[in-house]
């Protein structure tokens, strides 16, 4: 129940509406019991069983009291105008008093409707807030169509199971406890013998919960399973045609879906179970009451008379519905606890990359950066070991290697992206682990082999992450990266929409863009990470001449795939295995006749 509590916190803030909530949920619960009450006096005139009182009794606060008084009121209508007057009065009283019970019950779930709408947009805020806060390695160990699916379904889940819940589970207690007390007050012996009764159903009901926890959880996972292989053939889609593989893809998700079918049919059934099963246990018990009862009714010492044995079997049928309802809310948030543990695992996740208490504010890069004993494991795995590196402000240094050297973990420390396992990163003689993590980043600009781009204008995607950027700033970035001719031509210029990921710009174009995004942010670092491994020759030239253009005046680190766009850079860092095996200028390393000289000769031969 810890997942429960953890999703019940979210109402907190809204305490104020909770209170209003159980408030109405009592009055309307009072006019319920009150409206059955008038069982009694109505069998009483209908069965001629009316005791006739002529004096009234002092009002007070009590129950007998009030009771007397009332009495008082009906005979005094039955002696001045007859029975039939007061059957009416009576009849209209329970009118008047149902109005009240159910327009209090509407206003209770007038004011819960900000409780369970605000405790759901709060959980999906924290959600996707926790996903943005996350470390990349978190991500690189889950599978994104899950994610996808706890940050859709299973919020779904929760608001439709617990939150649709919380209403039956403010008033159908209330509703019990009143009901049940009133029971115990007609006749006590009578209400023990349905208390003894009632822990063997609520044990059956348990245990068929919990069963449903389980499956619940297994169906959760499964429909994550299912949004992971959508995800995959939506975004490797030119592979599987490419390669003849609808089929094959086509049966790994028929089956996958199958099994999930299987488990909500099985989900299903046990969730069915839920009214059929609480109500047959509720009869059961009801007709030991008939049994029980009609004996003490047609016992010769008449402990219990008709007309109240009437009003007892009234009053405990009217309990059923709201016991059946608890128990499929019961039901309901056995399956939103499962739903809720797969949130709570996105929400407790460790951040690990944690800015420490009163953090350094940097805001300028003045002299140098250093990699100093740097080290950095992955599942054990060594990826980066003891790199000792000093870039100078200014200077352009490139980073080579075979694929799985190291080259895109050793620029992801800088920015925080990752941290080392061992050793620091330093800006300016400062550990970034003693910085604002955000001053860091507004620092450094990236341009990646992969362009991240969004279903946004193109002014949008060049200005994201900037405040109250103008047009002209907007058109002087894309100039430099050689983008305004193109953007230009477009339908609606730099308000023009790219689609999803800029589906609509060829990879040069993206690859412009980003570079313009980086231009506008104008940082003193520079990242560039195979920035042109995947163009064209004609694209490469215009991204290549974008990135000449950017690099001036900055400290910039590129990762370079094409060794021919590196050979004018102050320094070459070749890494293999994760370790520093040589550095120096082109000029240098070709003399070495070592790994770099056989990396150029063998892309030259190609």
């Amino acid at each position: 129940m810890k997942n429960l509590t953890k999703i019940l916190k979210y109402t907190i803030p809204y305490w104020g509406y909770v209170l209003l909530t159980i408030f109405f949920n009592i009055l309307s619960v009072f006019f319920s019991l009150f409206s059955l009450t008038m069982v009694i006096p109505f069998l009483s005139i209908l069965f001629d069983r009316t005791k006739l009182v002529t004096e009234a009794q002092p009002l007070t606060l009590t129950v007998n009291s009030i009771i007397e008084n009332f009495n008082y009121f009906i005979s005094k209508i039955i002696l001045e105008r007859g029975e039939t007057e007061a059957l009416t009065f009576i009849s209209i009283l329970v009118v008047v008093l149902f109005f009240l019970k159910n327009f209090f019950r509407y206003l209770a779930m007038f004011f819960l409707a900000p409780v369970r709408n605000g405790v759901i947009e709060d959980i999906r805020n924290d959600v996707y807030k926790k996903i943005l806060i996350l470390p990349l390695s978190y991500f690189s160990e889950q599978k994104k169509g899950d994610i996808l699916s706890r940050m859709t379904n299973d919020v779904k889940e929760i608001e439709w199971s617990i939150m649709s819940s919380i209403e039956m589970i403010f008033r159908e207690p209330l509703t019990i406890i009143s009901f049940v007390v009133t029971l115990f007050i007609i006749s006590p012996k009578l209400t023990l013998t349905v208390m003894v009764m009632l822990p063997i159903t609520g044990i059956v009901i348990a245990r068929v919960g919990k069963s449903l926890r389980k499956t619940s959880l297994k169906g959760q996972q499964n429909i994550g399973g299912l949004m992971t292989l959508v995800e995959e053939s939506i975004s490797g889609l030119r592979v599987i045609k490419g390669f003849n593989a609808i089929d094959v893809v086509n049966k790994r998700f028929k089956e996958a879906n199958k099994l999930y079918t299987k488990i909500m049919i099985k989900l299903y059934r046990k969730w069915d179970l839920s009214g059929p099963l609480s109500e047959f246990l509720g009869v059961i018990v009801l007709v030991i009451i008939v049994l029980y009862g009609g004996q003490l009714v047609l016992s010769d010492n008449e402990t219990l008379s008709a007309e109240v044995f009437i009003f007892y079997i009234t009053v405990f049928s009217q309990l059923i519905q709201p016991a059946k309802a608890f128990t499929t809310a019961f039901y309901n948030v056995q399956r939103g606890v499962a739903s809720a543990q797969r949130i709570k695992e996105i929400i407790d996740a460790d951040e690990v990359i944690v800015e420490k208490e009163n953090p350094i504010s940097i805001k300028t890069f003045e002299r140098e950066i250093e990699y100093k004993n740097i080290c950095f494991a992955y599942n054990k795995e060594i990826v980066l070991d003891n790199i000792n590196l000093k870039i100078p402000k200014g200077r352009t240094i490139a980073i080579i290697g075979p694929s799985g050297a190291g080259k895109s973990t050793m620029v992801d420390l800088l920015p925080r992206f990752y941290d080392p396992t061992r050793g620091e990163i330093l800006i300016d003689g400062l550990p970034i682990k003693d910085c604002i993590i955000s001053d860091i980043r507004e620092l450094i600009g990236i341009v990646s082999q992969e362009t991240v781009l969004f279903n946004d204008t193109v002014f949008n995607n060049i200005a994201f992450g900037k405040k109250n950027v103008t047009l002209e700033e907007v058109i002087s970035a894309a100039k430099i990266a050689n983008a305004h001719e193109f953007i230009e031509k477009m339908e609606k210029g730099y308000y023009s929409n790219i689609g999803d990921r800029g589906c609509r710009l060829s990879g040069g174009q993206r690859q412009r863009i980003s570079i313009a995004r980086a231009v506008l942010k104008n940082p003193p670092i520079l990242i560039l990470d195979e920035a042109t491994s995947s163009l064209d020759t004609e694209s490469e030239r215009l991204v290549q001449e974008s990135l000449y253009n950017i690099m001036k005046n900055r400290t910039s680190i590129v990762i370079a795939h094409r060794l021919s766009t590196i050979r004018q850079v102050d320094e070459i860092i070749v890494l293999q295995k994760g370790k520093i095996v040589e550095r120096g200028t082109h000029d240098q390393l070709m003399s070495l006749h070592g790994i770099y000289f056989k990396l150029v000769e063998l892309q030259t031969f190609h």
